[in-house]
């Protein structure tokens, strides 16, 4: 059945496009042409002149770059070589963050699949830059075999539209959050086909109060504190909202002063806070003061807001808020975390504090959240394993003979 395309927009592909989309075949994982494509799309988006304004779209264009495409497909060695794609993908990107489309897409093409992503309808210069180099990669002839494999979309709040695109996919990934994935599913898909979700999530950074004021290097630090949270407005689930301090009293006071320090002097000129961010960084503040028995820590202006609890509760996630809203607890020990971590929670990120050792105290304590464990400055690194899903296996199947 032809998807009826009058509220679509196309920002790369056709209405034509869609509508043949099924009868594409499937590709092997990290196919030849698809690697070689990524390749081409990653040099010209290194080279194009507005994506260095960008930081993200260069870390995207770096993510795409030949050598770790090959390091990424050196990791499947062995285990992909009997697995197709599924065919048709349809991605739902978040509104909020503007790069997320082109990670879905990528993972996608690399497990062997055509992709249908409806980007974020927010106008994002990103968006438009990466689709222009797609577009400019896939102008070579030798691409010709996979342009029909692309199409990227924006359409207004749509269930018809949903379930015209749900109705010919193979695989659905909807990364919106609880209540787009709600929204979402009110549109059947084929009885073979399968879902992976992305839910509201909410992070945590781990930081070692003696490495900070040991630390000679801070402004470094501040920089990949601000790439974790502030580059997307604290938006992304990867982004720390709980920083759980480990040390004494002494040392950690000594600690948050230099570190906060650091981080206001950096984002000071760099992040503009929006009027209406900025009453709702105080309205939550008051709120957790009033229903947390909170102390929201004086700053000297609200680009940071700081807000400390002597008890941690399983409702932290409810009181998130974005723009550099952060809630600080202390402790000698993360013993704590045990009794509220659930599967809300995704990364825990890490400063002054040993890798191996928080992987051990979770998997040893069974928590029911934490998929991902990386340094600061690491939490918005796109991986194929994502929320604890393997995307290249989740969307490829296996064939037994």
């Amino acid at each position: 059945m032809p998807i009826n395309s009058n509220e679509i927009q196309f920002i790369f592909g056709s209405s034509a496009q869609l509508d043949k989309m099924q009868e594409l075949k499937r590709l092997s994982p990290f196919s030849d042409i698809v690697c070689d494509f990524l390749a081409e799309l990653s040099a010209l988006l290194m080279k194009h002149p507005r994506a260095k304004v960008f930081p993200d779209v260069i870390t995207f264009g770096f993510f795409c770059r030949h050598g770790n495409i090959s390091r990424l497909k050196s990791q499947y060695s062995g285990i992909c070589e009997n697995r197709l794609g599924r065919g048709v993908t349809f991605h739902i990107a978040p509104s909020n963050v503007p790069i997320n489309f082109a990670y879905s897409l990528v993972a996608a093409l690399l497990a062997g699949n055509s992709c249908i992503v409806r980007a974020s309808s927010k106008q994002f210069e990103q968006i438009d830059i990466v689709c222009e180099c797609i577009s400019m990669a896939l102008s070579d002839e030798k691409f010709l075999g996979i342009t029909d494999y692309i199409s990227v979309i924006k359409y207004p709040r749509s269930k018809e539209i949903n379930d015209q695109l749900s109705a010919i996919s193979n695989v659905r990934i909807v990364w919106g959050g609880d209540n787009t994935i709600a929204e979402v599913r009110n549109s059947p898909l084929p009885p073979r086909a399968t879902e992976i979700t992305f839910a509201d999530r909410y992070s945590i950074a781990v930081i070692g109060a003696k490495a900070i004021n040991d630390c000679d290097n801070m402004r470094q630090l501040a920089n990949d504190f601000y790439n974790d949270t502030y580059l997307y407005d604290q938006n992304a689930c990867s982004s720390p909202r709980l920083i759980y301090w480990l040390g004494d009293k002494e040392e950690t006071t000594k600690a948050q002063e230099k570190f906060w320090g650091a981080v206001h002097e950096f984002i000071s000129g760099k992040y503009m806070l929006e009027p209406v961010v900025a009453v709702n960084k105080y309205t939550a503040a008051c709120r957790i003061a009033v229903e947390l028995g909170a102390k929201i820590k004086p700053q000297k202006d609200n680009l940071i807001s700081r807000i400390e609890i002597k008890n941690l509760t399983k409702d932290l996630p409810e009181y998130r808020c974005a723009g550099g809203s952060f809630i600080e607890f202390c402790s000698t020990d993360l013993d704590a975390l045990k009794g509220i971590v659930n599967e809300k929670y995704q990364t825990l990120s890490y400063f002054g504090a040993d890798k191996q050792q928080l992987a051990d105290f979770v998997i040893s304590s069974g928590l029911k959240g934490v998929d991902r464990i990386v340094p600061i400055g690491k939490t918005a690194d796109f991986q194929l394993v994502w929320d604890g899903y393997n995307l290249i296996m989740e969307m490829s199947r296996a064939i037994s003979f």
